[in-house]
């Protein structure tokens, strides 16, 4: 069954966003300054945000470990 994903950039913010889920939640820090997830009151993941994103391609990639319940990677 496929997932939607929304993804969303606001180059004027230098600002990416991911959303896996419209439901209600707020952004909670990671251990990277630049992330933020987007969790339920669960802890369940709903998405994820990235700032100062054109600094990517000029600097390491970008890593980050989302520590929420739902959407760990297999």
């Amino acid at each position: 069954m496929a997932e939607r994903v929304k993804v969303w950039f606001d180059p004027e913010a230098d600002f990416l966003e991911v959303t896996f889920s419209e439901s209600p939640g707020y952004m909670r820090a990671t251990e990277n300054d630049a992330v933020m997830e987007r969790v339920d009151l669960e802890g369940n993941l709903l998405g994820f945000s990235i700032l100062a994103v054109s600094q990517l391609a000029q600097s390491k990639p970008l890593i980050a470990e989302l520590l929420s319940e739902r959407g760990s990677a297999a």
